[in-house]
């Protein structure tokens, strides 16, 4: 008994300093030599400061959350990065599914609820520019509704119209459209308008970037053919040569447009 008693606790001992530290100890070891970058975070630096990380999508955006023509523009995603905060390491993710009202707004006949609570054949509240509008409420926080009822106030604009929750992809598309100077009917990227599975991906698609191409280069006062090289150049292919398609990486582009000095 008292020597199946110490063999168990001895298997344990030993167990525990190759699983629990020379394990750790080892890989640790083995990423600093070999994928040192990729270990410590794939950190991008700026004049001697960490400005962001190849592998984590965030804002280039002014203090009050607009776009800066400026700067190419990264997926939507919950993730609290951004550009005029110090903090890069906070990040979190939403993966709302694909029917959830959220994304893709009240769909007449699908999941489109009346003023009375009841099923509706006709989304009601439709604007002329969306008719998938998903209302928000009056409060201040302007919380989307998507379980309308009877007696509930929905927040209106000037002319009558409901306010619709921005963050719906028909809402996004139309945001999009407008800040790139599209035609109203022109297809949008699905890129543009929908957060990765994680929510962090740091690439946006060729297409998305050649779109946002012309806006960048008239706010840097640069030949669009110059833009469209360094997109090419920060652009990487598909992974293992067949998986998923080629991506831009957004820090990476807008970094070397920095450098350009414009």
């Amino acid at each position: 008994m008292r020597r199946q008693l110490l063999t168990s606790v001895a298997m344990i001992i030993v167990l525990t300093l190759i699983c629990g530290l020379a394990y750790g100890l080892a890989l640790t070891g083995i990423g600093q030599l070999v994928f040192k970058n990729q270990a410590n975070g794939s950190f991008v630096q700026k004049n001697g400061k960490a400005v962001g990380s190849s592998l984590i999508g965030q804002a280039f955006t002014d203090s009050k959350g607009n776009p800066i023509p400026k700067y190419f523009q990264s997926r939507p995603s919950e993730a609290v990065t951004s550009s005029s905060t110090d903090n890069i390491t906070v990040s979190e993710a939403s993966n709302l599914g694909p029917s959830n009202p959220l994304l893709i707004g009240f769909v007449p006949g699908v999941n489109s609820v009346g003023l009375d609570g009841q099923p509706s054949k006709t989304n009601p509240f439709a604007t002329p520019s969306d008719p998938f509008c998903v209302p928000v409420d009056t409060t201040s926080a302007a919380a989307p509704v998507t379980s309308p009822t009877p007696g509930q106030k929905y927040a209106k604009n000037s002319d009558g119209t409901y306010v619709c929750d921005p963050n719906t992809v028909p809402e996004r598309a139309i945001a999009y459209r407008a800040e790139f100077g599209l035609a109203p009917n022109a297809q949008v990227p699905v890129d543009a308008v929908t957060a990765s599975g994680s929510g962090l991906d740091p690439d946006i698609s060729i297409a998305n970037a050649d779109i946002q191409a012309p806006t960048v280069a008239k706010a840097r006062n640069l030949p669009l053919a110059q833009v469209q090289q360094l997109i090419t150049a920060n652009t990487t292919g598909r992974s293992l040569g067949v998986l998923g398609d080629p991506g831009v990486n957004v820090l990476n582009l807008n970094l070397a447009l920095d450098r350009l000095g414009a």
